[in-house]
């Protein structure tokens, strides 16, 4: 039987602690390293479909809820920011003994962690790879005007979060797995998802993406291109400011890589046995 066809062993769903505080995390297959980091309201469960067939393709995948999701606490007062996130990130890898420099994928919410981390811990990530990632500076473009991510109306979020649940797709094959995380994370920690969600819309990270470029870090930027939750703008927006990195498109929304497992390990595997691609050096 062709491996592709055959059904993917479960995650195995461990503890451990970081910082002296208790986190899960979700682990399946062997070979190299690919450290997952989930969207927004979510956990390391939301995404087991995708990540059991991603381990089948010969890699180990480890996925930790981050904190204020899945059971795993919240960040402590004093250091909830993206950086804190980044940091905690960091602390989890040395708990789960993952010996960097590893590849990291970051899935909207997610990515923008990634991002952070590979800035702020260089010796964990081998490359990135952004799936619908925020971390851009622009939602929408009009000619040379453009509007901020941090200008977007709530409502608009909620607009298109709504619009994309009620697809055909999505019914049947989204929303029962995020409904099946989101509201548990909303009783346990209403507060935090609402603070998490402000740090997601007010994300910038311009800076962090120059420096990834002068780096010359490996970052492959993987798009459904019918995600209106977080649009094409976007993405262009993190390729202008990471200067040509790799770019693959799908066809899909912002939830495809949970509505199209097969999909989702298929491609990214692609990608992951494609020769490492490096930015161009910038010019001066």
């Amino acid at each position: 039987m062709d491996a592709r066809h055959e059904v993917p062993a479960a995650l195995t769903w461990r503890r451990t602690t970081v910082d002296g505080r208790p986190a899960t995390y979700g682990e399946a297959g062997s070979g190299p390293v690919v450290l997952f980091l989930h969207g927004w309201a979510l956990s390391d469960r939301t995404y087991r479909r995708s990540l059991r067939r991603l381990s089948q393709h010969g890699y180990r995948v480890v996925a930790p809820a981050l904190p204020g999701f899945g059971g795993t606490p919240p960040l402590p007062e004093d250091g909830f920011s993206l950086a804190g996130y980044a940091d905690w990130v960091a602390a989890f890898a040395e708990a789960a003994e993952i010996t960097g420099p590893v590849t990291v994928v970051g899935h909207s919410f997610g990515g923008a962690v990634a991002l952070k981390t590979a800035h702020a811990h260089p010796g964990l990530v081998a490359q990135l790879v952004l799936v619908n990632s925020i971390g851009g500076s622009t939602w929408r473009q009009h000619g040379e005007k453009s509007r901020t991510m941090a200008e977007r109306p709530i409502w608009d979020w909620g607009l298109h979060l709504t619009s994309h649940a009620l697809s055909l797709r999505g019914l049947m094959r989204v929303v029962p797995v995020v409904v099946a995380d989101a509201l548990p994370n909303a009783i346990r920690h209403p507060a935090s998802m609402w603070r998490v969600g402000g740090l997601a819309r007010e994300a910038n990270l311009v800076e962090e993406l120059e420096d990834l470029k002068r780096r010359r870090l490996p970052v492959v930027i993987l798009w459904g291109r019918e995600d209106t939750v977080v649009p094409w703008a976007c993405a262009e927006s993190l390729i202008g400011s990471l200067h040509d990195p790799h770019v693959v498109t799908v066809p899909g929304d912002h939830s495809w890589l949970i509505g199209n497992p097969e999909h989702f390990a298929e491609t990214l595997t692609n990608v992951l046995q494609q020769p490492v691609r490096r930015p161009r050096r910038s010019a001066g």
